[in-house]
Order: C-alpha cells, then structure tokens, then sequence
C-alpha cells in the first residue's frame, strides 16, 4: 500500500509539473501573439499615416511667384531707449548664380545638412525617424533632420518656433517648393539666403567677410568651413573660436570623405592646413552696438534660443543697453585715442558699464573697431589691471575692522625677498589708509596685504566675482595677475550698491512677430559679500582719488569714486569708478602687449570715462551716494605734480623720461647682476620705479593678433 501511495503522489507531482509548463508556454504565446499583433498594428498605423501624409504633401499645390520673393526686414534689437542698433535683414547677400558655385562647396553642404537632398521630395520622413531615436538614445538633441528644401522654407516664410505646428507647416512649405521650382534652384536659393554669421547671408557673402575672397577663389577647407557654418553660425564663426571652427570644418571633411566626395589624399592635407582669415571682415548688417550685440546673442542662446531662430524669427529684442551713452562710448575711444596717438590697429580700448542696482547692461564695446577686429576684450581678454586691484586689498582690511584713517608706514619694505617701491623712490612717512590709495602708494598696498594675509584678498576677490588665476603671494596686491574687464567692473559693483555684487544681464524682453512676449528678465540675481560699512568707508576712500589724487583726470563734476591701475612699462591702463547708479571701467592696451610709453590709467583711460560718464549720468542729477557719512580725518589735499598719474605727458617729457628710464634699469642691472634680486612688478606709472626684472604677466589675445 505504501508503494501504491508513493507511486500516486509521483504521478499527481508529474501531473502537475506537466500542467504548470502548459500554462507557462500558454502565457509566453499569449505574450508573443500580444507583441505581434501590436507591433502588426503599429506597423499598419505608421504605414497609414505615412501614406497619408505623403498623399495629403502631394496633393499640395505648388507656390506662386516664388523666384520673385524678396523676405521683408525681420528681427531688430532695440535700446532701451527705443533706439534700434541691430537690424537682420534676410535678403543682405551678393546674389550668386548656381553655375558659379564651386562643386566643392555644393558637396560639402549636401554632405553635412542633407545628403539626400537629390532624391527626396522636400522632406525625409525616414530621416526623421532616424534622428528622433537617436536623440531618444542620447536623451537630448543630437541630430536633425530638417531637409534643404525645409530649411529654405522656414528662413523664407516661417518663424523658428519648436513646436509640432511649426514643423508640420514646414513640411507642407517644403513640399510646395519642390513643386515649383527645381532642385538646383532650390539649392541655389538656399545657398544665396541661409545666414552665415559675422552679418554674412549666403556663401558669396561669407567668402567676402572671411577671407575676402571671391567664391571661386576659395580652397577646399575654406569652403569646407563654410559648410560647416549654417548648424550654428555664432558658435563655428572661426573669429569668435578659431579652434571649434576647426574641428566643425574637419567635420564636413570628414562626411564629403565619406560620400566620395573627395579623395584621401584631399582630406588629408585639407584637415592640417592653418585657417588664415580676413583681416578686416565686411560687415552686411546695421549695427550701432556690434559687440553688444554679440554678447545679446551668446545670452539668447543660453536663454534657449537658436541663433538661426533669432535671425530668421521676425523678433523685437529689447535691450538693456543706453544708446546715446553708447553712440559717445564709440566716439570718445576712437577720438580720445587718436589725440594721445594711439592708432595702430594692436592699440585697443574696452569699456564695460552697467547699473550697480538692477544689473542692466548700458555701454559695452570690447574693442575701438568692430570692423576691424571682432574679439572681445571685454569677457575674453585676460589683462592685469595694476592699481586698480588695490581697493580689493584695502576692502579686505575694512571687513578686518581697519579704518580708512588708521596710519600706515608709506616707507620701504621687504615681504619675502620681495622689495616693492614707488616711483622714483619717493616716500611720504606716516600716513592715513586712505591717502595710501589717493596717491597709490605700492608699499603700503604690500604691507596692508601682508597684515590682512594674501589668502583674506583672493578670497574677497571670489566673493567679488573675479575667477581668473590669482597667484598665491603678496604681488596681487599690485594688480600683477590678470582680470577680465566684465568681471572686474562687476565686482566694483559692490562698493556702489552697499556691499551687493550684482550679475550684470543685456536682455530685457524679446517679442514674437505677432507682439507675444516669449521672454521677460526676472529678478536680478544679487548676493551681499561686503559689509554696507565697509562699501560706505571704500567709497569715500576713492572719492579723493578723483577730486584729490591719480584720477582727477576722471572728474566729471558731481559725485563719484574710482581707482587708476597702470601696469609695467605701460602696458595696459585702466580706469574704473562709478557714482551711485551707474558703474563703468575703461581698458586701454596693446593686443600684443607691447610698450605704450607714458600711457597710465590718469590719462586716455579717466578721459574715456570721463566723456562717458558725463552723458550717461546726466538723466540721474548730482545725487550723492546714500551711506552714513565718513569722516577723514586729514583733509585730502592735492598730491604733487610728479605723483599725478593723470597729468598728460608731452612728447618731449616721455622721450626724456624713456631715456632716464633706460639708464636706470642699465644701472639696476649692472647691481642685479652682482647680488639676484626677486622680481619687482611696476605699478602705477607714476608712483614707482621702473624695475628690470619683472614677473610675465597673463595675456589672452587671438593667436592671429599675436
């Protein structure tokens, strides 16, 4: 009996073992049947909607009169006065016939923006399949899919909205274009319309403004580069970034490599030669603000829109910019610098202001000839700004609890192997903090760094805003490592604003064509980093620099504080000061960081402020700044006619003062010669000596400018 139980048990386990693998294999073909019939049905729908689509495209009639179109004038920025300084206009080119378009050219954009452009009918919908799951694998947009046909669609008749609306619209265009006209046509309107940055619409154009060279004249990487442009104009435009342009051209090689287009023996030599641009690029815009307008675009691209959308958009971009403030900007470099002799073409000035309170953007020019140079010297340029860093250190005293009348030894000293001195050995004893920096005295900047500790000033100057490298030691506090110019003036913000470094923006409103707002300016982003006293006690330090000390160059009659900086063998100057509502810093120097002798920040730099300052102030009156009063307890008197950094310098007086400065550093450097001696950086062109050994300061310049 208990075999015969054993042997059921065995059967019923077998039964159901048996069982439960039907019921599994019935689940997994249930499973498959389900995923069959969906990806059936799937298929089916998508072959429908294909079909569809394709028959509703073709039924599409084609568009009247279309060799006749001529696009209206579309986006423009404005001033925030009302002032238009940029114009788009979608029809600006040297008009060019197919026939005379090089075969290279019109391979590298088949090549690069649709490959298949001679067999669709206007649009690739398998394309687009493609493109949507690779940016789906990637999980952002990493590749497109627009057609020729549908790009010359939307520059000619459509807006750049992301929307579905927009791209069904545009396939419906594309489809009418290929209707009327032909492919080569089609192809040469394009390539006679699509924006290629630098103010050039179409390829004729971008020849002209690139290499200055007809067409025809281009060699294969050049028309490569070219190519490679219409994806995104500003970002590949070789003068703003010459090694991106590089690589976006190796690119297009590299696809018309590919396609057969050119040989392997082509693509290597094309990819290593250098890019050698135009020296004066033409412009084909209207732009009163060029390098503004520049800096408006990089902020639209990160606010989310695409430069081509920008351009092509119809939009109304209102700015923050003060357009009569910026007219006298443009005016007052060119002239002040032509008077001082400064014409050169490496002889360059920047000014950089905006309001201390809410951040706008008001002047901004980052070079005295747009026409001629289009690097920005105010957020790409890397200068040492002297003197000028000196309220940095002083602020970190301040915030320490010194005060602006505390005594400091203005006699020599020795930090460290480190021996600063002021010019022509001239020191004036015990004396208060703040006539130290009327008259920017190097050794007391050294001894109060060296009380406060190196590590106190780099810090506030992060706080402040200032990321460029600044070396670990007591020389910063002559301004001996570089600054950018945006940054620099950002962080005098903060004396201005009570202790507040605010983030300075350039866009106010842009507005569709139809006059809907599609972005607002926010709150100004703002963080309090010095005390309301200590910006109180700096501002009236730097006060007596322009009514009493180096500055006095700057004064433009109604209150105001700001700091001269004037680095080794004049090599750059600056001016930065502000009143209680506005907030500007001149830069002037030599793209090649050569010798502009007897150029200090008293002298063109103050001048630019100056005339600046004066009609940019005018609508705000002679107000004073609104902080508790600071009393210095020896009245600030004028400082000698030697310790002036202002006072102008004749011809003869700098020819003489050449030659003693010469003999001077044979003399020191028959002593260096004799026992070493650490560097000894010269700031302040009038408040100390010239010195033969002297750390080499950072410069950021274009290599082509080099």
């Amino acid at each position: 009996m208990s075999r015969s139980y054993e042997s059921y048990k065995k059967q019923r386990a077998e039964h159901g073992f048996a069982k439960e693998k039907r019921n599994e294999r019935t689940s997994s073909n249930k499973f498959f049947t389900f995923l069959k019939m969906f990806i059936i049905v799937f298929s089916a729908l998508f072959i429908a909607g294909f079909v569809a689509l394709n028959l509703y495209l073709s039924s599409l009639p084609p568009i009247e009169n279309l060799n006749d179109f001529r696009p209206n004038i579309v986006t423009k920025f404005y001033s925030s006065d009302g002032e238009i300084i940029k114009t788009f206009t979608a029809y600006t080119y040297d008009k060019i016939e197919l026939k005379d378009v090089p075969d290279n050219l019109k391979k590298a954009i088949i090549a690069t923006e649709d490959k298949n452009f001679y067999h669709h009918k206007g649009y690739d919908l398998f394309g687009i399949i493609r493109s949507s799951i690779q940016n789906v694998i990637a999980m952002q947009a990493v590749q497109g899919a627009s057609t020729i046909t549908q790009q010359l669609a939307r520059i000619l008749f459509l807006s750049n909205e992301r929307t579905i609306t927009r791209k069904v619209k545009e396939l419906e265009v594309a489809t009418r274009i290929e209707k009327t006209i032909s492919k080569d046509k089609i192809l040469e309107m394009y390539l006679n319309n699509v924006y290629l940055g630098a103010g050039s619409y179409g390829v004729a154009g971008a020849a002209k403004t690139y290499f200055n060279k007809k067409l025809n004249q281009l060699t294969l990487p050049e028309l490569a580069l070219i190519a490679g442009l219409p994806q995104a104009p500003s970002v590949y435009n070789p003068y703003n970034n010459k090694d991106l342009a590089k690589q976006r051209r190796n690119q297009v090689l590299k696809r018309m490599l590919a396609m057969k287009y050119i040989t392997k023996e082509e693509y290597d030599k094309a990819i290593d030669s250098e890019i050698k641009l135009s020296n004066v690029p033409q412009l084909y815009t209207t732009n009163k603000a060029p390098y503004f307008s520049d800096f408006v675009m990089n902020e639209l691209e990160k606010l989310g829109f695409h430069e081509t959308e920008v351009i092509h958009g119809g939009y109304k971009i209102i700015t923050t910019l003060d357009a009569k403030a910026q007219e006298k900007a443009n005016e007052a470099i060119l002239a002040d610098m032509k008077s001082y002799g400064l014409t050169n073409k490496s002889q360059q000035a920047a000014v950089f202001s905006f309001s201390p309170i809410d951040g706008k953007i008001l002047v901004y020019a980052g070079g005295k000839n747009y026409g001629e140079s289009q690097y920005d010297r105010v957020t790409q340029a890397i200068r040492p700004p002297g003197s000028a860093f000196k309220p940095i250190v002083y602020a970190a005293a301040l915030e320490k609890g010194f005060s602006p009348n505390d005594i400091v030894d203005d006699s020599p000293v020795t930090l460290s192997k480190w021996s600063p001195r002021n010019y022509g050995n001239k020191y004036r004893g015990k004396i208060p903090l703040y006539k130290a920096l009327m008259v920017s005295s190097n050794v007391c900047a050294a001894r109060i760094i060296k009380e406060v500790g190196v590590h106190s000033v780099i810090q506030l100057a992060r706080l402040l805003g200032l990321t460029t490298p600044l070396e670990k030691d007591y020389t910063i506090s002559l301004g001996s490592n570089g600054v950018k110019l945006f940054e620099f003036v950002r962080a005098y913000g903060a004396f201005a604003n009570g202790g507040y470094v605010v983030e300075p923006y350039a866009i106010e409103r842009v507005e569709d064509s139809r006059g809907r707002v599609l972005y607002k300016a926010g709150e100004t982003k703002s963080s309090h980093q010095l005390s309301n006293k200590t910006a109180a006690e700096m501002t009236a330090m730097m006060k007596t620099v322009i009514t009493s000390g180096t500055g006095r160059g700057a004064s433009i009659g109604k209150p105001a504080a700001g700091k001269t900086g004037t680095t080794d063998d004049y090599k750059d100057a600056y001016f930065v000061g502000y009143t209680p509502d506005i907030v500007t810093g001149v830069w002037v120097g030599d793209d090649n960081n050569k010798k502009m002798h007897g150029l200090t920040g008293g002298t063109i730099p103050a001048k630019i402020w100056k005339d600046i300052m004066t009609v940019a102030t005018e609508k705000y009156g002679n107000k004073d700044f609104n902080y508790p009063e600071v009393k210095l307890n020896e009245k600030g008197k004028p400082i000698s006619e030697e310790d002036a950094e202002n006072e102008s310098i004749s011809k003869d007086d700098e020819q003489l003062l050449k030659e003693a400065n010469e003999l001077k550093e044979k003399a020191l450097e028959s002593v260096n010669n004799q026992q070493p001696a650490a560097p000894q950086p010269k700031e302040e062109a009038k408040t100390q000596a010239p010195v033969p050994h002297t750390p080499q300061i950072p410069i950021a310049v274009p290599e082509s400018l080099r």
